[in-house]
């Protein structure tokens, strides 16, 4: 799997955000895109997952053959603190709802993705009242443990305490290392395992 970007710029009005990146994300590497809050990880994230337009250059998606731009989401998980979970749905349901849209990582079903959340006691419980870190740990469960060749996470430990922070990291170790995967962060305990770091300030 790669996403190769050609001297790609996003703006907003008149303001760039950034431009002139010019890189190759491949599958089996993990990649950091790091700065301050503000300055514009999360747009680059929106502009590699398809979400948004390249303002100038050019992005292209290919896995042995170039996929469309309107396709690239059969092949993405995506976690991130702002997005939501549908809040009246219970565990058990957020889990049958998510992956009816994506497969499972191989070995993996409904009841062993609960036993790694560590919440059997919860599973019917609604997602209304799980706590803030319960449902990060949530998000995470269901986007790293989808069956899915590109991985995304932005701010992937917020919300969590250090008891969480160590469950992000082992579920870390067990499956993100074969694939793309790309976290946007300014915390080094959330990208210490990436082996490429882009930083945002060098194309502002």
């Amino acid at each position: 799997m790669k996403i190769t970007l050609n001297n790609v710029g996003r703006r907003f009005n008149k303001e760039w955000i950034f431009r002139g990146l010019t890189t190759e994300l491949s599958s089996g590497n993990s990649y950091a895109v790091l700065g301050p809050n503000g300055s514009g990880k999360s747009t680059l994230l929106s502009v590699l997952t398809g979400s948004l337009s390249p303002s100038e250059g050019q992005i292209s998606f290919s896995d042995s053959k170039d996929i469309p731009v309107e396709d690239i989401y059969r092949y993405i998980s995506f976690a991130a603190p702002y997005l939501e979970l549908v809040e009246t749905f219970t565990l058990t349901e957020i889990i049958d709802f998510h992956f009816k849209f994506k497969n499972f990582a191989p070995g993996l079903n409904r009841k062993l993705l609960i036993a790694i959340l560590g919440l059997e006691k919860s599973a019917h419980k609604e997602i209304k009242y799980f706590s803030s870190g319960m449902k990060q740990r949530t998000k995470l469960a269901l986007a790293c443990c989808a069956d899915s060749p590109i991985l995304f996470l932005d701010e992937p430990t917020s919300n969590l305490d250090i008891q969480g922070e160590d469950w992000y990291r082992e579920l870390i170790k067990n499956f993100a290392q074969d694939r793309l995967t790309i976290v946007g962060s300014n915390q080094f305990r959330e990208y210490e395992f990436c082996n490429t770091q882009i930083q945002i300030a060098d194309y502002k």
